[in-house]
């Protein structure tokens, strides 16, 4: 057996965890001045009660969410070999649902790397470690990800405010290599920059691939306007499908720009323009205007970031739907999304009712979805499918 320590759970605690749950709480466990003592983020040998091993996990005592399940496997060692094998395995998927080397890579639990988030852009790497264990473990990882997939640059950009939890200070550096500046990406054939090392979240977004093909399905010929546009996702893509214009708000004018080079890029500038602003005055000004459009998009970052939020970030979903109907003509496409780990699905869906009602608008459903395949959902952490989306047709 390889020589971690051991962490017992309290009696009849045990049961979550046997059926496949890969996470244990600290009410859960029996912490003690050993257990204690020990660093966060340690690879411990979990055991029940009884002595029944349940696995190898990260283990934190500082934290509620306790100890996290590596493998089921209580005799493995854990090195650059056991995250090469789980990273083939990730490979291999991503491989087979997508031709081009731009996507997620890794996401966390559901590829059975708590904690980490690897993001690929052809020959460069972006990765998130959002815990302690896989903090510890990121030497081998780094082994793993060049020996894997040899690429120019690997950066880890440690900087998720969720690393707070685990007492992990934020931390932004290359691996491996550099970048002199945004990187290219493409996305259902259209080409796009992104910024790694200084843009949101590891430079762009793969979990709204499809949502932006679905959506760029319904732009033919159609006046459109994408709140929250970032680095021009949705609106370029949109454009390209044949959209007679569309206007891209953001607030940021280093992604503003980023979008604009899309544009020229993929050869659609004249059909799209870029306005800086806040998206709700932004939107107020165009209802106030008479302002109609027969595509509306939002994509908004997470308006619910922990669960003290959730009434008041809840409210912020209904006025971004009541905006968006405002805005959309009779027979107009609306998408709505929602980011936010914390508000449940049903939630979201009733605070778009609601916007929907108080613009005085109804219509139809046509598409409810969660984020790209390459964003799995472990089946034990249903709550993990953070990301809800609705497109409506109007009246």
């Amino acid at each position: 057996m390889a020589p971690y320590p051991d962490i017992r759970l309290l009696p009849g605690r045990h049961k979550r965890a046997r059926q496949g749950h890969p996470w244990v709480y600290s009410n859960e466990i029996a912490i003690d001045a050993a257990a204690k003592a020990l660093p966060a983020g340690s690879l411990v040998r979990l055991l029940a009660a009884d002595g029944e091993a349940l696995g190898l996990a990260f283990f934190n005592s500082h934290s509620l969410l306790a100890a996290r399940i590596l493998t089921r496997e209580a005799g493995s060692t854990v090195d650059a070999g056991f995250l090469a094998r789980r990273l083939e395995r990730a490979l291999a998927l991503r491989t087979l649902l997508y031709p081009e080397p731009y996507y997620r890579l890794v996401h966390a639990e559901a590829d059975g790397l708590p904690g980490l988030v690897v993001d690929r852009y052809a020959d460069a790497l972006v990765c998130q470690l959002n815990t302690a264990g896989m903090e510890r473990l990121s030497g081998p990882l780094v082994e793993a990800l060049d020996g894997l997939l040899a690429p120019s640059t690997i950066l880890l950009r440690n900087d998720s405010s969720v690393r707070a939890l685990e007492g992990l200070a934020s931390d932004v550096r290359f691996a491996k290599g550099s970048l002199p500046g945004p990187i290219e990406l493409v996305e259902n054939g259209t080409r796009f920059l992104a910024d790694l090392a200084g843009g949101q979240k590891t430079g762009w977004f793969y979990d709204q691939r499809e949502n932006r093909a679905f959506v760029a399905s319904l732009a033919r010929g159609r006046r459109a306007v994408d709140l929250y546009c970032y680095s021009g996702g949705f609106a370029v893509q949109a454009a390209l499908a044949g959209a007679a214009s569309v206007l891209a708000i953001d607030r940021s004018e280093a992604a503003l720009a980023l979008a604009q080079a899309a544009a020229r890029q993929n050869g659609v500038a004249e059909r799209l323009s870029f306005r800086r602003g806040h998206a709700f005055p932004e939107m107020e000004r165009l209802v106030a205007a008479g302002e109609r459009f027969e595509l509306v998009i939002c994509d908004p970052p997470a308006f619910v970031k922990s669960k003290r939020e959730l009434a008041q970030g809840a409210k912020g979903y209904r006025k971004l739907a009541r905006l968006a109907a405002a805005l959309a003509e009779p027979g107009g496409f609306v998408f709505l999304a929602s980011c936010s780990h914390n508000l449940e699905p049903e939630r979201f869906a009733e605070e778009v009712r609601r916007g929907l009602a108080q613009a005085g608008r109804t219509g139809r459903i046509l598409r409810s979805a969660g984020a790209a395949p390459d964003h799995p959902v472990h089946p034990f952490l249903p709550e993990s499918a953070y990301l809800k989306t609705q497109v409506l047709q109007l009246d």
